[in-house]
Formats: structure tokens, sequence, C-alpha cells
């Protein structure tokens, strides 16, 4: 042990608390050996994953595959002695374990041939990715009927002869009992739970694809993971705690993509009354305008259900519009009451006023809209609005999903040297930090801004905060999704008016802030990474947000490699815009890799033809040493651990404390 100088009497009572775990000497001296040991462990893999919006069927198949690391692992052990198909198949049994049984089962002539050469396949992946953890690790990952068989397999070795007799039959035990697809489905999850070591989500889980409530139910039981927030998902956030126009525009956008699953069937939203509402005020209005967005497995929607999405579509906009101009009334002090816009319209002549041009509206059919109160809800809309805020407040899935986000969510993250956000950091033209105020009065910068945004959405939720914080927190919802200097959006205006009603293209346009206009440049994103105080040689940014369009040739690393922009672009609505499905990253001991992703076909094809997500792999850093624990995080927690413990010896051997028998 180091010779080091220690301040026991002022340490004292902490190490008496640590005493309780290690009583003696021996307790103390093994688990320094044991955390030791860890620090030379190669660095767990982590897998970034941005923008799913509500596409489950592909989030949970990269997830199945690591975007494409067990394929990788599958490469690096069978190599040339195995065909593409084959190493392609048992990548798809790996992936979908119960499904592709049932296709071998009825295809496979000599099916006991199979289950023992495959057993013994899954087994040498399982030992591959199990060989960065500890045995303990492995072992809590493991199902409890086959736990002890796994280990069995995992830890010997079949160079020696006598061990491959023992291991044959084990096999060959496992296959005469019966109990060989239960085994294999077992050690198939198993190698997906080992091939990630921590899930990285940087925002928007939800809106556009027909599962986020899927996505949600996957995460419940996902075994280690973080987000940080998006703007659609503080959309529903916001719905959730009570905000009315965070509710029209998860309504408005679930219609505007015709994808209602996840608001009907994923959390039980009633949209009967807003259906009838609709057909009586607006059955005479073509809405042309609001005609849903069709595309993948939406484009069989029969004219009639176009019909009414499209009433739905233009109910819910024109009450969203009064919504949010009612609590830009309440805060003056966001400075965004000109985007009350029902206030600029001629409704005489169908006319709207913008930055002092006049624009003749696409539509100028406006039956709720009283002129000399045009932000006003009627009666009937009132109602309608009362129904909708009751069924988002009794939905117990949503409540239980929002929950489970606020619990592994924040507005950012640190994580081994690399600054996790979902969009932008706000900044000045001069690239320095820009203030927003968050609460009346008080403004804040960085990551005192992330922070203190974070505590704020926190509040919604908490029965503890006053009233007023809490009516402030509700409405602050609104600002983060389309206030110009949210961290979450950080645009000029949200067009979503102007995208309906006026024809000229120059008024849809958003002008992006600072941050996006000046990522590129290196010396501005050191100083953020100063600003939050991100250490080390080889530190980045990592966000989502915003599609990279490569079919225009844009590159998603910047600020030569400091910047990563992986917006999963997991969204078909995006896949004509972007000529791709995105990027995923995934960060091992080796360093980082970028896996570009082309559109995910469906799990039924994945199973039956072996089709995997075609993907692209880009080396973006590599480290000069294959990193351990210590090099991470945890590693200098370890540390940490590790100088206690010694302090606790010291103190033993100096008598400062008496070792005590292990109670029992």
């Amino acid at each position: 042990m180091t010779k080091k100088n220690y301040n026991i009497e002022k340490d004292m009572r902490y190490l008496q608390l640590l005493s309780q775990t290690f009583p003696t000497v021996a307790d103390a001296s093994t688990e320094i050996i044991n955390l030791q040991a860890i620090l030379n462990l190669p660095k767990g893999t982590e897998h970034f994953l941005a923008d799913i919006h509500g596409e489950y069927q592909a989030f949970i198949h990269v997830l199945k595959n690591a975007s494409g690391n067990i394929k990788r692992k599958v490469n690096e052990l069978f190599g040339n002695t195995l065909r593409e198909q084959e190493k392609r198949e048992l990548c798809t049994l790996i992936y979908y374990p119960e499904q592709k049984l049932e296709l071998v089962k009825a295809q496979e002539e000599y099916l006991d041939d199979w289950y023992h050469i495959t057993l013994h396949q899954l087994v040498s992946v399982c030992r591959d990715v199990s060989s960065k953890y500890t045995r303990s690790k492995v072992r809590k990952s493991l199902p409890e009927e086959f736990s002890y068989i796994i280990q069995e397999l995992l830890h010997e070795r079949t160079e020696d002869a006598d061990k491959t007799a023992y291991v044959n039959v084990i096999i060959d035990t496992i296959i005469s009992t019966g109990r060989a697809d239960d085994f294999i489905i077992a050690i198939s999850n198993v190698i997906q739970r080992l091939a990630i070591d921590q899930l990285h989500i940087l925002g928007d889980i939800y809106d556009r694809g027909p599962g986020a409530h899927i996505i949600m139910d996957t995460m419940a039981n996902y075994h280690k993971w973080d987000i940080q927030w998006g703007n659609h998902d503080i959309l529903w956030m916001g719905a959730c705690a009570g905000n009315d126009a965070c509710i029209c525009n998860v309504i408005r956008l679930s219609l505007r993509y015709a994808n209602l699953t996840t608001l009907e069937d994923g959390y039980g939203i009633n949209l009967v009354p807003l259906a009838t509402f609709a057909m009586e005020t607006y059955g005479d209005d073509p809405c042309e305008e609001f005609t849903p967005l069709l595309n993948g497995g939406n484009a069989e929607i029969d004219k009639k259900s176009k019909r009414l999405t499209a009433l739905m579509h233009k109910a819910i906009s024109i009450i969203q519009f009064k919504a949010e101009a009612q609590i830009y009334e309440r805060h003056p002090e966001w400075n965004m009451q000109d985007r009350e816009l029902f206030k600029n319209i001629d409704y005489k002549n169908g006319t709207i006023t913008l930055d002092g041009k006049i624009y003749q509206l696409l539509s100028n059919h406006f039956p709720t809209i009283n002129p000399k109160n045009p932000i006003a809800l009627t009666k009937e809309e009132q109602n309608l609005m009362d129904k909708l805020h009751h069924s988002f407040k009794v939905s117990e899935k949503l409540h239980k999903h929002i929950n489970l986000m606020l619990g592994h969510g924040c507005m950012y993250a640190i994580y081994n040297n690399n600054l996790l956000f979902h969009a932008s950091v706000p900044l000045n033209a001069d690239g320095t930090l820009k203030e927003v105020e968050i609460y009346p009065g008080r403004k804040y910068s960085g990551r005192q801004l992330m922070h203190h945004t974070g505590m704020m959405i926190r509040q919604a939720f908490q029965n503890d905060s006053t009233p007023e914080i809490r009516q402030y927190a509700q409405d602050y919802f609104l600002y983060l999704w389309c206030g110009p200097d949210s961290p979450l959006f950080d645009k000029s205006k949200m067009a979503t008016f102007e995208r309906y009603f006026i024809a000229e293209k120059e008024t849809h346009r958003e002008e992006k802030g600072n941050y996006f206009k000046l990522r590129d440049d290196e010396k501005i994103i050191d100083y953020i990474l100063d600003a939050f105080q991100v250490e080390g040689p080889n530190r980045h940014i990592i966000n989502g947000h915003v599609p990279v369009h490569v079919a225009n040739g844009e590159n998603p690393i910047k600020a030569n490699g400091k910047l990563m922009v992986i917006d999963g672009g997991f969204s078909q609505a995006f896949h004509k815009e972007t000529g791709i499905a995105g990027y995923t990253l995934v960060y091992h001991s080796r360093g980082f890799q970028l896996v570009q992703h082309e559109p995910f076909t469906s799990t039924a094809e994945a199973i039956q033809k072996g089709t995997d997500i075609k993907s692209t792999t880009q080396i973006v850093e590599m480290s000069t040493h294959r990193m351990l624990v210590a090099d991470t995080d945890k590693g200098t927690e370890l540390k940490q651990q590790i100088d206690d413990l010694e302090e606790l010896l010291y103190a033993y051997r100096h008598g400062f404390l008496t070792e005590r028998e292990r109670k029992k």
C-alpha cells in the first residue's frame, strides 16, 4: 500500500460507517484487490441514439443488434469459417431467438445437429461479449434457471481435451432434455444484454412514429440507460403536467402524421369528443392544408379516415394557437406576443400582415374566431379542452412513462469526457454564452441554464411546489418547445401557423440560433466544453435534434472531430430529405465508431430473410491504447473507493479502529 498522509481524526466518522461494510482487514483488502482488478478490465461499450420519434421497430432492432456491434463480434469470431449467409442467420437468431427458432424448426431436417452446432456458436459469442466484465457482473445478468450452466460454459476453455468432453456433455444434455430452445433464447438475450454496457438516448422518443409507448415500455426493462430530454419529449411532459397548449400540440402532431396509436392505444386518450366537435364545426370546410402527411405504414389510410383526420387536425390547431396566445399573454417577459397571429388577420379580406407585408391566407374559414377577441376559446372549444385535459390527467400509463423519463433524464449529462445534450447551448453572436431568463428576473447561461431548466421542469410535477411556481413551470414547457432562446429549440420562431395558412415560403423560414451557426468552429466547441468543465484531451459534444443532410454532402462530424451530430433519422418522414435513416454512435474500448443506417424494412423481414439494417461504419476516433475501466468516470469513482479502503486499513493497523466479527 502506498504511504499516504491521512487525517484519521477528521475522517473517523466516515471510516466508522465504512467499517460496518468491511469489518476486518481481510474484508477491506479483498475489496481493494477486487476493485484494482476491475480497473484493468476493458472499458464497457456505450451506445448513443437520438431522435427515435416513435419508430419502435427500427429502435428495437438497433438495440438488439447494438448498431452492428454483435455482427462485428460474429465476423471477428468466425471470419472465413462460416459463410456470410450462416453468419447472417446466427445474428438473426441472437436478435429474435423465439421467432427464428420457429422458422428453423419448420425447415431444418437434422435439428439435433443444428442445435449442437448453434449452441457452440452462441457460447463462443457470449464468451466474447462477456470477456470485459467481472464474473460477478456477468452472473447478475444471467437468467436464474440457466445461470450455473452458462457460467460453466463461459469459463471452460475447449483447448483442453478433457474440458472439450465436459462442454460437449453439457450441450448434449441440454438438447436431450428438451431445453435447447429455452437455452438458446436465454443465452441470446444475455448476448444482447452484454453487448452494450450503457445506452444514452439524446432525446426525442416521442412524435411522428406510431410506437413511442412501446419504446418507453422497452426502456422500463432496459438494464442501464439515461436520456437527455428532447423538445418532443418536453412537449409530452408538458401535456402530462397539464399544459393545454402542449396537449394541443401533441394531438396536432399525431394527426399531422396520421399516427394516433400512441395516443389512443398506448395512453387511452379519448379523441371521440374532438372528432365530434370537428365534424360539427368544420364539416363544410375542405381543410386541404390539414391533410395528414402519409408515409410508410400510414399510406393505406382510407379516404373517409383521411377526411376526418384533416377536420380534427384543423380543429385542434385553431385551439392550439389560442391556447399558446393565452400563455404568451400571461408571460410578456418571454417577448412572444408577436406570435399571437390571429390578431394580425383581416378576417373580411382573408389576409394577414406579417413584418409590415400583407399575405393572402390559403383559408379564411375560422368559425370559432371572434375578431374582437381572437384568442378566446368558444364555449364548445373550452368544453372540449376540459375533456382532453382530463383524459391526459387520468392516463396512468402516460404518467408512469413520464416519471420514468424524469427518473432517467435531465437536460444534459457528462459521461467519460463527453458532453451530451439534445439540441443546443444558446450563444450570443460572438460565440459567448447567452443569458436566458427562466424564473422571472433570474437569468442563467451555459451549464447553469441547463441545470435550472431541469429544476424548473421537475417543479411542474412536485406537489410541494407553491401554486405560483408550479403554474409557471407548467407554462414554461411551451417556451421550451418553441421559445427563441430555449436550449431545446433555439430558432427565431416556430412557423407552424405560416406553413398551414400562407403559401409564400419566405414566411416559413425559421432562422437557427447562433449555436447552429457557429458549431463548426473548434474554438467555440472548446469554449462550451470548458464552460461545462469537461476535461481531458479527447473530449466531445454529442448532439441530436437536427437531421444530417447526407444527400447534400453534410458531414455529421464537425469542429475537427469535437462535435458529433447523431440525429437517428428513424422517422420515415425525413428519409427522403436526409437520404439516409440517420446515425448511431458506438464508443467501445478502442474508440468511437459512427454507424450510418439505411431505412429499416420490418421486423418480419429481418426474421424471415435474415436482413439487417444496412449500415456503414465510420471510424471517428481510435485510441492509441485499449481503454480500460481505469480511464473512465467509473474508474475515477473506483480509485476514490480504493483510497478510502486504504485509509480504513491504516486505521485498523494503527489502532484507530478495532476489527470485529462480521455479522452472520
